[in-house]
């Protein structure tokens, strides 16, 4: 069993990978043996995160770049293949989020959500398609949210980007296929990140009701997605595709 979730020799990009959820998928990976391509835009994350996994033992290569562009995703990839020679693993894990009622956004925001959250793992994918090709097939991990299922009347343009990435996935999924490249989304609750810690502020109350519908009765925590990456950039995984998994410590199984 430990070979089919074994990730040696398997080099994973992580999109947004210098903090919360995406740290957590990263370093998740690296203890399964995983070389680790940290993408992000914030320098001194990227330096703690970088310095973190690398005390967990992992080779690890930062590359500071914004996401949303399509030359940047492709620049990414090729830092890749120098550095590590292969790819094997893309986690679109990018994301922001602005909350207010739908009438208040401007349209530039809107804009600012769906290219970070949505567009970029678009792009991306493109980006690594030949890589993995090449490489015999390989997958791609997307972030989702519980607003993938629930609607969320503060944050319209997140739940929008949140609800295309699981078609989005299926979509990748079904072209896809045929190269041996599996894409799955996974749909996070309520984890305990900046996001989050920020949506406490601006939402009284969220705190209590959160842990109310929680069958777990916590907050998740971001090293909580290190089992779900690890299987879903395994073998273990190579019959699962254009699926959306929730992790949210049974969240949504709550009428």
């Amino acid at each position: 069993m430990a070979g089919l979730l074994s990730l040696e020799g398997r080099v994973a990009i992580v999109t947004g990978g210098n903090s919360g959820i995406g740290l957590g998928m990263a370093k998740g990976m690296a203890a399964a043996g995983a070389m680790i391509v940290i993408a992000g835009r914030n320098t001194q994350k990227n330096a703690a995160a970088e310095q973190l996994l690398q005390d967990l033992g992992a080779q690890v290569l930062v590359v500071e770049t914004d996401v949303t562009q399509p030359d940047a995703c492709h620049a990414l990839v090729q830092a890749t293949l120098a550095r590590f020679g292969r790819l094997d693993i893309l986690v679109n894990n990018a994301g922001t989020n602005i909350r207010k009622p739908p009438q208040d956004y401007s349209l530039e925001e809107w804009k600012t959500i769906l290219d970070t959250n949505l567009t970029s793992a678009f792009v991306c994918s493109q980006a690594a398609y030949p890589a993995l090709v090449k490489a015999g097939g390989g997958k791609i991990i997307n972030t989702g949210s519980m607003t993938s299922i629930f609607g969320a009347g503060f944050a319209a343009p997140y739940s929008a980007s949140k609800g295309a990435i699981v078609q989005l996935s299926k979509a990748l999924a079904s072209a896809w296929a045929k190269d041996n490249i599996q894409v799955n989304a996974i749909l996070p609750g309520w984890i305990d990140t900046d996001l989050t810690r920020q949506a406490r502020k601006d939402l009284p109350g969220l705190h209590e009701r959160v842990l109310a519908r929680t069958p777990a009765a916590r907050w998740g925590d971001p090293d909580d997605f290190a089992g779900i990456a690890i299987f879903l950039a395994s073998r273990a995984s190579d019959f699962v595709t254009g699926t959306a998994i929730p992790v949210d410590g049974g969240y949504s199984s709550q009428a």
